[in-house]
């Protein structure tokens, strides 16, 4: 478009000198061209130096585009990512607090089993208590934990200064916690330091129990023996007859369970024990 401006003026130019002259001077025509040349070169240069311009302008602007789009890709891939996280993350909390439902719903189901078996427990031990009454034994006491601080050598020395009373309570609670082998080492103990003790006819019969408990019933009638025949007026005795009388029959020797049943109802014929004996002797006819 320049360069059609040029030569217009040029022309314009020319027609002026004619009009003017008549004729132009050979030089100035040289020169005119010359000018008209230059213009020409440099409208050439101007056009190659645009078309550069918007080459690189168009370059610039796909590359651009391209990282544009290379960008939008990695938000895309990242927004999925987090996506997938936030899924793992919910079904992860949805499994979390499942879980900690059920744990809540096993542990209320372990509460109410320990509840219920601290009942039957409960209800075994009054039954116990009452057979015990019933029966004129002394009855069970609560388990009391004993002090585990105190070492093996210390509670020798312990035992041998104590009272009768605190003596006899600590067997007895080993006892009745079912620890037979330390309950009758205390036993045995009261016995020899207290053998005049108005407790020695029951610690005797507890050893005697021990032994019955363990299913040792040889060695348990001898120990009821020693309660029938030391301390016959003791009220331990009828009950010593009648475990004696038991501890023969589990030997399956009905001849001499007999006996000594028999023997309980002569001697003691208004007891709790005789009337137990009395039906223990119709189921052996």
């Amino acid at each position: 478009m320049r360069a059609k401006t040029v030569t217009s003026w040029v022309v314009l130019m020319t027609t002026v000198l004619i009009s003017l002259g008549g004729c132009a001077l050979q030089e100035d025509l040289v020169l005119l061209n010359d000018q008209v040349l230059a213009l020409e070169q440099k409208a050439g240069a101007d056009r190659a130096s645009l078309r550069s311009e918007v080459k690189r302008y168009h370059e610039d602007q796909l590359k651009s585009d391209q990282a544009s789009r290379s960008r939008h890709a990695e938000l895309h891939a990242l927004i999925n990512d987090l996506r997938d996280e936030m899924r793992q993350l919910r079904g992860g909390l949805e499994k979390g607090q499942y879980d900690g439902r059920k744990r809540i719903e096993e542990q209320a189901r372990l509460e109410v089993g320990w509840k219920s078996l601290e009942k039957s427990l409960q209800n075994n031990l009054d039954r116990i208590v009452r057979v015990e009454q019933y029966l004129g034994m002394e009855p069970s006491e609560k388990l009391v934990a004993l002090d585990t601080d105190r070492d093996q050598g210390k509670r020798g020395k312990l035992e041998d200064q104590e009272t009768p009373e605190g003596l006899y309570a600590r067997a007895k609670q080993l006892f009745d916690k079912g620890e037979y082998e330390n309950a009758r080492e205390l036993f045995r103990a009261f016995l020899k330091q207290y053998p005049k003790s108005k407790k020695a006819d029951n610690a005797q019969f507890w050893l005697g129990e021990i032994y019955y408990r363990e299913k040792w019933y040889e060695k348990a009638i001898l120990e009821y023996q020693k309660v029938i025949e030391n301390y016959p007026k003791g009220n331990k005795t009828p009950s010593a007859l009648l475990k004696q009388g038991l501890a023969f029959l589990n030997l399956d020797d009905k001849a001499n369970a007999r006996l000594i049943l028999k023997e309980l109802i002569r001697k003691f014929p208004d007891c709790n024990e005789a009337n137990v004996a009395k039906n223990k002797l119709k189921t052996l006819k």
